[in-house]
């Protein structure tokens, strides 16, 4: 099962586009000093006196081209991403990749004392395509001069094998790539913690002998002791809904496997797990 829509502008993608064009020509125009780039690169040395530059850095590029690929791969994968986690999810995801490639660089500091300072947003797109691919490995991606399309899961992977062969080279100044590596971790550490939390959840609920007993026993006499208002009955009690739409979830789990859920799918999929976990 493929994303359903490609180049959407999502809220979140449309803001983080619209942010590093705009740092981009701020740098270009008005604020050209170095010292400005200065301000805003993550330079390892200094991290802990600069705590802001672990969000600034990704935000500054080292030219037009490097700007280019990263607004690029945002504008393909990021919306399909943001559809499936949601907004506050996906720009949580991004923030959390780009610090990831941070403090790889800032360890990598500690062991060999000569990283160079680090710019741009490469380490949180690598963990979009990553999430792209995480999500859609086999979906077909067409990239100029190839003749056939690419499974996401491979361009993701030549991405990062190109990532790291430029670094060795060293034929692209001023953009650390190694640092994407940071980004590639921190987002594999949660996409891999989301469907671990999921599983188990999927696991819970389908062990409950008695899914209907979802409402709190206190709760139930509580609502006992009010007096009774005459109501419209309706079709089928809470319990039953929400009964149903448990099956529901488990089905489309078993049919299609995690990937396929929604974001309200699987927000309700933890919430009723949670709830039979702390249930008396």
């Amino acid at each position: 099962m493929g994303p359903e829509r490609m180049f959407v502008f999502t809220p979140w993608v449309r803001r983080l586009l619209v942010a590093n064009l705009l740092v981009f020509l701020l740098r270009e125009t008005v604020f050209t000093d170095q010292r400005f780039l200065a301000l805003l690169e993550f330079s390892p040395l200094d991290a802990l006196t600069r705590p802001w530059t672990f969000v600034t850095y990704m935000f500054v590029h080292a030219g037009l081209l490097h700007l280019a690929f990263n607004l690029l791969a945002l504008a393909i994968f990021g919306g399909a991403v943001e559809l499936r986690m949601g907004g506050p999810a996906f720009i949580g995801y991004y923030l959390l990749c780009g610090l990831g490639g941070a403090v790889l660089s800032y360890a990598l500091m500690l062991v060999v004392k000569d990283i160079r300072p680090v710019i741009g947003a490469s380490g949180a797109i690598y963990g979009v395509m990553l999430a792209f691919g995480w999500a859609w490995p086999n979906f077909p991606v067409t990239v100029f001069p190839f003749p056939e399309p690419i499974p996401a899961r491979w361009l993701v992977a030549m991405l990062l094998g190109l990532s790291l062969l430029l670094d060795w080279i060293g034929l692209s100044r001023g953009v650390a790539h190694l640092a994407h590596l940071g980004g590639i971790a921190a987002g594999l550490t949660y996409l891999k913690l989301q469907d671990v939390r999921l599983a188990r959840a999927e696991r819970r609920l389908r062990r409950t002998p008695d899914r209907g007993v979802l409402v709190q026993p206190a709760a139930r006499a509580a609502r006992a002791s009010e007096p009774t208002i005459p109501k419209p009955r309706p079709s089928a009690p809470p319990s039953d809904r929400t009964h149903q739409e448990i099956d529901r979830v488990l089905d489309k789990i078993s049919a299609s496997g995690l990937a396929s859920l929604t974001p309200a799918e699987r927000k309700f999929l933890a919430e009723q797990s949670r709830r039979m976990r702390t249930k008396p």
